[in-house]
C-alpha cells in the first residue's frame, strides 16, 4: 500500500498531525499497533492544559506549550470537545518557596504566558477554602486549563478520517528502511506500506524507530505515574489546578479537577525498564496519598474509585525532539513528547504537518471540514432536549451505565463512528460507560452485547483493550472463543 504520508502511533500528537495533514492534497495513512486510537500514554495522564510557565525559555517544551494552549478554545470548539480554562496554582507552604515562586514567574514570562501573579495567603485561601492553610503563597496561572485527554484524541482521529486519513489499527510497525528512490518502507505484521514520507509519533517506542533509519541515536525512558480518582460528589472541592513547586523529576503531585467533574490526584515519576508496564503499585499509590494530603489535608480517602498509572517518554534531552535528522530525509519525529505534550498536541500537530507538506509541495485540501460533531451526551441534556433525542432516536430512553447516564444510543454511535470502539475500553473513553462510581460493575454485560451485536461477532471475542484481553472464556458456555 502506497501513501503520501505514513504515521506511526495513534496517541494524542499522532492524530492531531493526522488531521493537521489532511488539510493538505496528501494520502495520509495512521499505523497504530493496538486495537484503538488512545490507548498509551495519551489515555493516562493527568488531563492538564499547562500554562507553560515551567519549561526552559527557548525549548521546544515552552514553545509549543504556549502555542498550544493558546489553540485550545478553538480547536476544542471545532471538535466538540469538553475543554475549561480552570487556571492553575502553584502552591508553596513555606516562606522559603517564595523565591522559587518568582523565577516561575519570570520564567514564564519569558515564555510569552500572560496574566501570571503571586497570591497571597489570604488570597489563596479565600479562592481555595480546601487548601491546606499552611499554604502561604502561589503562582497564579490564569492560562491553565483542563480537557478530557482520550476524548480529544478520538476527535482528532475522527475529524481525521471524516477528512481522508486512513487509520489501521492493531498494525503493530517491525522496521522501517529507506530504498534507493528515497521511498520509505514501512513493515508490519499485517504487510508492507510505501510513503514519501514518515511522521514517527510512537511515544514511548519513538526511539526506536528513529535509530532504525538514523545515526542521530536517541533514548527514551519510560518514566510511570500513577494516579487516584475521586469521586464526583468531591467536584467543588477545588476550582483550580493545584501544584506543589516542581522537582527535576516532574511537577509533583497535583489536585487536578476533570471536565467530566472527578478529581485526579498524582502522579509519581518512577524510571521502569518496561515501557508498557501500567500497574499501580500499593508503593506509589501510598506516596501519592502522603504527597496529596500536603494540598488537601482532608482528602476523602473513601471517596477513591479507581487508580490508574500511564507511562511517559522521557528523552535524553530533557526537551521534544521534533523533525528530521540530517541523515533521513522526509523521516519526521515527535520523539520525548512527555508533559507538557497534551497541551503542545494542537501546536506540534500543525507544526509537524506543515513541515511535511512544505517538504513534499502539498497544496491545500479545499475540501477539508474542520467541524467535528460530538456524540450528544443524554448526561448534559435539559428534559425537553431529552424529550427530542428519544423522538429522534429511541434508544436514548435505554440507560446502560446509571453511574454516567449513557444511553445505548450513545454506544452504539461511538461503534459506528469513524475510527469507532472496538473494545470495552474504546467505547469507555467515547462515552463514559464504566467509568462511574461501580466502574462498570453493572453496565459491562450490555456493553458487551451492543459491540457484539454492531461489530457482527461472538460475545466471546469481545476484549477489554485488543489481544487476548477477553471477559468471556469458551468453557464456561462450551463453546469456543474466536479471535
Amino acid at each position: 500500500m502506497h501513501y503520501d504520508v505514513i504515521l506511526i502511533g495513534g496517541g494524542v500528537v499522532g492524530c492531531a498531525v493526522a488531521r493537521e495533514l489532511a488539510r493538505y492534497d496528501l494520502s495520509v495513512a495512521l499505523l497504530e499497533k493496538t486495537a484503538d486510537v488512545c490507548n498509551g500514554q495519551s489515555k493516562a495522564n493527568t488531563a492538564i492544559v499547562h500554562g507553560g510557565y515551567d519549561a526552559a525559555p527557548g525549548s521546544n517544551k515552552a514553545k509549543f506549550n504556549v502555542r498550544g494552549n493558546a489553540m485550545f478554545e478553538r480547536v476544542a470548539k471545532e471538535l466538540s470537545v469538553p475543554f475549561s480554562r480552570n487556571g492553575s496554582l502553584v502552591v508553596a507552604f513555606e516562606e522559603g518557596g517564595l523565591p522559587a515562586l518568582m523565577e516561575l514567574k519570570r520564567r514564564g514570562e519569558a515564555n510569552g504566558v500572560k496574566g501570571l501573579a503571586i497570591l497571597g495567603r489570604e488570597a489563596l485561601i479565600a479562592r481555595e477554602p480546601n487548601l491546606n492553610p499552611e499554604a502561604c503563597a502561589a503562582l497564579d496561572v490564569p492560562t491553565g486549563g483542563i480537557v478530557c485527554p482520550y476524548e480529544l484524541t478520538v476527535a482528532y482521529a475522527e475529524n481525521a478520517a471524516q477528512n481522508g486519513v486512513a487509520f489501521f489499527r492493531e498494525t503493530p510497525v517491525t522496521a522501517v528502511s529507506r530504498s534507493a528512490d528515497g521511498c520509505w518502507w514501512v513493515e508490519t505484521r499485517r504487510g508492507a506500506f510505501m510513503a514519501r514520507a514518515v511522521v514517527n509519533c510512537a511515544g514511548v517506542h519513538s526511539a526506536e524507530f528513529n535509530n532504525m533509519v538514523s545515526e542521530e541515536k536517541h533514548c527514551i525512558t519510560a518514566r510511570r505515574g500513577e494516579y487516584y480518582i475521586v469521586d464526583k460528589n468531591y467536584r467543588d472541592a477545588f476550582r483550580s489546578t493545584i501544584f506543589q513547586l516542581p522537582t527535576a523529576m516532574g511537577k509533583g503531585v497535583l489536585i487536578a479537577p476533570t471536565v467530566d467533574g472527578t478529581i485526579l490526584i498524582g502522579p509519581t515519576a518512577d524510571d521502569i525498564p518496561d515501557k508498557d508496564d501500567t500497574r499501580t503499585t500499593a508503593a506509589g499509590l501510598a506516596r501519592v496519598l502522603e504527597r496529596a494530603k500536603r494540598s488537601w489535608p482532608t482528602l476523602p480517602e473513601r471517596a477513591f474509585i479507581t487508580t490508574y498509572a500511564g507511562v511517559r517518554a522521557h528523552a535524553e534531552t530533557d526537551d521534544f525532539i521534533l523533525g528530521e535528522p540530517a541523515d533521513a530525509p522526509l523521516f519526521f519525529n515527535a520523539l520525548g513528547v512527555e508533559s507538557p505534550g497534551l497541551s503542545a498536541a494542537p501546536a506540534l500537530g500543525e507544526f509537524l504537518a506543515q513541515a511535511v507538506a512544505e517538504r513534499l509541495g502539498a497544496k491545500p485540501n479545499p475540501a477539508f471540514i474542520p467541524i467535528r460533531p460530538g456524540i450528544p451526551k443524554f448526561r448534559d441534556m435539559t428534559d425537553a432536549q431529552r424529550e427530542a433525542a428519544i423522538a429522534r432516536d429511541p434508544d436514548y430512553a435505554k440507560i446502560v451505565c446509571r453511574c454516567e447516564l449513557v444511553t445505548e444510543a450513545e454506544i452504539r454511535a461511538a461503534i459506528r463512528r469513524p475510527v469507532g470502539a472496538r473494545t470495552v475500553d474504546g467505547v469507555k473513553r467515547r462515552t463514559r460507560a464504566g467509568m462511574g462510581r461501580c466502574q462498570a460493575g453493572f453496565c459491562l454485560p450490555r456493553t458487551l452485547e451492543l459491540l457484539a451485536e454492531e461489530l457482527a461477532v461472538p460475545e466471546l471475542s469481545i476484549t477489554k483493550c485488543g489481544g487476548e484481553s477477553r471477559y468471556l472464556k469458551s468453557d464456561l458456555f462450551g463453546g469456543k472463543a474466536e479471535g
